[in-house]
């Protein structure tokens, strides 16, 4: 594959890959880099760096290149909003968003391709959300040479998922939040849901349109719904009622509204009594009250996911689970943290 030629007798001769310097504490990188001619006073260098012999490579047309295979891999790698700059390094490419969105990765496609051998990707975890620019993957052929079918079989397995990595706008909604309770509605205790929700919503870049109480009646609940559709909301957000007291009624008020429920309970501490519908294409978040009390909930998982035009069914709500437990830690510091990391 390579012929070994002594560093005295190398000038003239082009490197056929990288050679790395580190110097502690002050650099780490390439020395000389692939295609590199080699000149007389580059010999003392080698030297230094304990290169006493060089490898000029002859590859077959049955092999790869390492920069050669890490490019093959990053184009297919990239789907919608992901994207690379440069050249390859040490047979080494990071992939960024191009957009900020939320990431999604093609797990089990990602787990195939790694088990291919002699090449690698690492990645961010699935829905994370990012902003452009943001590295959300790398990827590296591993040995100098590596055979061609290998990373044809890697871009083959990418491919067929229009990249294992993707990032999806998130759109900006008009949400209409309707407020359920008895307690609230005829004002004996004084609602903390809206600051919550106009707080969460803004963050993600839409806004509230408009909010509506209502009493634990499921014909009105339908109807406030029914009216914030038609005033132009295309996201609803209701809060509680979503437990199994009798006068838990707002899963029947979203069913009277022409709720289809895709979903109710998750496998999410806190927040097990979710409820994800749709009514006329309106998606519908049902938010327990835990929202209320804990600053993360499964809300913070859900709603990026909502907007980016995802639609959870029992197979996306099931895979929560892993990664659904939040320790309530004394200091918060999601996203930075396993919260919703499995999923």
């Amino acid at each position: 594959m390579y012929t070994t030629v002594r560093i005295e007798d190398a000038v003239g001769l082009v490197l056929g890959h990288d050679v790395t310097e580190i110097r502690p504490g002050e650099f780490k990188g390439p020395a000389f880099r692939k295609g590199h001619r080699i000149r007389p006073d580059d010999i003392c260098h080698f030297q230094r760096l304990g290169k006493s012999h060089i490898y000029v490579l002859a590859i077959d047309d049955d092999h790869l290149h390492e920069d050669d295979a890490a490019l093959a891999l990053a184009r297919a790698l990239c789907g919608p909003g992901v994207g690379f700059q440069g050249e390859p390094r040490e047979g080494k490419l990071l992939l960024k968003a191009r957009i900020p969105g939320l990431l999604t990765v093609a797990v089990e496609a990602l787990e195939r391709i790694n088990r291919l051998g002699e090449i690698m990707c690492a990645s961010r975890h699935t829905h994370t959300r990012v902003a452009a620019g943001d590295v959300v993957a790398g990827t590296r052929a591993i040995p100098l040479v590596i055979g061609k079918t290998v990373v044809q079989e890697a871009v083959a397995i990418a491919a067929a998922q229009n990249g294992v990595f993707a990032v999806n706008p998130l759109r900006r909604a008009k949400a209409g939040v309707v407020i359920t309770g008895s307690e609230v509605f005829h004002r004996l205790i004084e609602d903390r849901f809206e600051a919550i929700l106009r707080t969460k919503v803004a963050e993600l870049g839409s806004a509230v349109l408009r909010v509506a109480m209502a009493p634990d009646d499921p014909d009105v609940i339908a109807a406030e719904i029914r009216r914030l559709i038609g005033a132009g909301a295309d996201l609803i957000l209701t809060t509680g009622g979503m437990s199994v007291d009798p006068d838990d009624v707002t899963r029947e008020g979203i069913r009277r509204a022409g709720g289809r429920a895709d979903h109710y309970g998750a496998p999410v501490l806190p927040g097990a009594m979710l409820m994800v519908a749709e009514i006329d294409g309106v998606p519908v978040v049902g938010i327990p009250a835990c929202a209320v009390h804990h600053r993360i909930t499964i809300l913070d998982l859900v709603l990026p996911r909502v907007l980016a035009g995802e639609r959870l069914g029992r197979d996306e709500i099931a895979r929560l689970g892993h990664g659904g437990l939040c320790l309530d830690c004394p200091e918060c510091r999601f996203p930075l943290c396993p919260f919703g990391k499995g999923a």
